[in-house]
């Protein structure tokens, strides 16, 4: 039987018959086959792009790896907000993040809510700090033979050699990158339309969430069990609680928090 579709009518049939891929992603739930790798292969992503493409123009330039780090983070993590609006489009017909980022409907009274943040950037900042030495004591141990530029348990391992002016820049390009935009994202991508997807795994949808974004960290891999404990109270407040304010009070704050603190020391030659 001959298709009888004018060419205008079958272009209108193909775009309005669905992408199984992005009805798989848009579902109500992710298998944990297919959680797993949207959890994982950002991580591959971004350690790839360092290595293609951040570190050589980084080093081509003479300025501290650290901010070649920050390069390959933005490479991968703004293509992936870009394509939570793009399957916000899909859903909504517009570019939106509505319908594709849960725990979004603010359950939370909001001087709760900003009580709660508070606690969870004291912890998370102050637990992150004291378990240093146990980053430390892991990468002696077991990771010195990771080939990333200044590797180690001291964050400040990436920024030595360098001029005060180098480091100055540096920190005051990425201040407003790894200091807040960069880990949004990831709350927007790992909690907000991520977490919600396993939700039917009940308790372990915050532990398999806490793990697998702590072994996201490819470039960091001797700090995943420092992640597990400062980072697993807030997921798990999100998980309960419906509200991604909680997380993103605690990650993004804690990280902008560090990150001004750690500007301020290098403008003042203190580190």
């Amino acid at each position: 039987m001959q298709n009888t579709l004018t060419p205008s009518a079958a272009a209108t049939t193909k775009a309005a018959r669905p992408n199984r891929f992005v009805e798989l992603l848009l579902a109500d739930r992710h298998s944990i086959p297919l959680s797993i790798a949207l959890h994982l292969v950002p991580g591959a992503l971004i350690v790839a792009a360092y290595f293609l493409l951040a570190e050589p123009f980084v080093k081509a330039i003479d300025y501290p790896i650290f901010f070649a780090w920050a390069v390959a983070l933005v490479i991968v993590l703004v293509p992936v907000l870009f394509g939570l609006l793009w399957l916000g489009r899909r859903r909504n017909g517009r570019f939106s993040l509505r319908g594709v980022v849960g725990y979004a409907d603010k359950p939370i009274p909001r001087r709760k809510v900003i009580g709660m943040m508070a606690g969870l950037l004291v912890w998370m900042t102050v637990v992150s700090l004291a378990l240093t030495p146990l980053d430390n004591f892991v990468f002696d141990h077991f990771f010195t033979w990771v080939p990333f530029e200044g590797a180690g348990g001291s964050a400040t391992t990436y920024l030595d050699g360098y001029s005060h002016s180098q480091l100055v820049i540096t920190m005051l390009v990425c201040l407003p990158l790894t200091g807040f935009s960069l880990p949004l994202i990831e709350e927007f991508y790992f909690r907000g339309f991520l977490l919600p997807r396993i939700s039917h795994l009940r308790w372990g949808a915050p532990v398999l969430n806490t793990v697998l974004f702590s072994v996201y960290h490819f470039w960091a891999p001797w700090t995943v069990l420092s992640k597990l404990v400062f980072l697993f109270p807030g997921i798990w407040l999100v998980w309960r609680k419906h509200d991604i304010r909680l997380s993103i009070g605690m990650h993004p704050g804690s990280a902008l928090l560090m990150a001004t603190v750690g500007t301020v020391l290098v403008v003042l030659g203190l580190v």
